[in-house]
């Protein structure tokens, strides 16, 4: 019985969000107003996780947090939007990560502590777990060090008759591999954004570097900023656009951009009409501060189709 749509393996901690005209911290002990600060639902499979649900599948989350107060608020905030969080393992000895978003109008910086990401070992996913589970997806990558982890967890699924995902996310370090090359064969998605495309791939043009990642075997949702979406599945390209929204900040906006390709796949959908879905998705997210405030609900997407 899989009574699980999606889970979600991997980073699980707040972002904390600094916002204003000129947000730089002044060293030599100066002190810099901030127009805005918040505490929100951070960690890219987090976010993802959060968008999915409000769409309408059935989630679940497994990851580490610390038993303090960012990962009670981390339980808390998952829980409202509907994520299961059985799966997360409290850890007493480890503090939960933390990510300091620096928001200025045209650009943001981030700071990240690892804390509990990456804490999460194959064990902690039983197969109990993955064959309830319809679809198991993962998101920043680079920040996990997750190859063992994923490598596990993706060859059990698909073994259990579950489809596969990945979104890299940026590497820190910028060697861009560390083990990924050898997940492709498991997956069945992969998620970048077109900066990490082309990273991993050495191409300059976002579509050619798809097709690359895509001949590899899985299909491939390159996530475009305000040009949109493009998909390359079955050896076809298919672009859709992004919406012309206010945008207040664009973070989370690739997660939920993946949250909305993942929920036209489990509902069956050509890869024409989820990456429109996706399009959308990541679109609505823009509209609010933090990356889960302003994801949509399935109907409110599908009437932006």
């Amino acid at each position: 019985m899989r009574d699980i749509d999606l889970l979600v393996v991997g980073d699980c901690n707040p972002d904390l969000i600094l916002a204003g005209a000129r947000v730089r911290p002044a060293f030599g002990q100066g002190e810099v107003w901030v127009e805005d600060a918040r505490l929100v639902v951070g960690g890219t499979s987090s976010i993802t996780a959060c968008g999915a649900a409000r769409l309408g599948l059935r989630t679940a989350m497994a990851a580490v947090v610390g038993d303090d107060l960012f990962g009670r608020f981390m339980l808390g905030e998952l829980a409202l939007v509907g994520v299961d969080t059985g799966p997360v393992v409290t850890a007493a000895d480890l503090p939960t990560g933390l990510s300091a978003v620096l928001v200025e109008p045209d650009d943001r910086a981030t700071l990240t502590f690892r804390g509990s990401i990456g804490a999460l070992e194959p064990a902690m996913v039983p197969d109990e777990l993955l064959a309830r589970t319809r679809h198991v997806h993962s998101g920043g990558y680079f920040l996990q060090g997750a190859a063992d982890l994923l490598a596990d967890v993706f060859q059990r699924a698909r073994a259990a008759g579950a489809t596969t995902s990945l979104d890299p996310g940026a590497d820190p370090d910028g060697r861009w591999d560390g083990g990924l090359s050898g997940l492709l064969p498991h997956l069945d998605h992969l998620l970048p954004n077109a900066a990490e495309a082309r990273a991993l791939t050495g191409l300059a043009a976002a579509a050619e570097a798809a097709l690359q990642l895509a001949a590899a075997g899985p299909a491939v949702l390159v996530k475009c900023g305000p040009d949109g979406v493009l998909a390359a599945a079955g050896g076809e390209i298919h672009r859709a656009p992004a919406l012309e929204v206010e945008v207040v900040d664009t973070i989370g906006a690739g997660d939920s951009t993946d949250a909305g390709w993942l929920a036209g796949m489990l509902h069956g959908w050509t890869a024409e009409r989820a990456a429109r879905l996706a399009a959308v998705c990541g679109s609505l997210s823009a509209r609010a501060a933090g990356g889960t405030s302003a994801q949509p609900t399935l109907a409110e997407a599908i009437g932006h189709l």
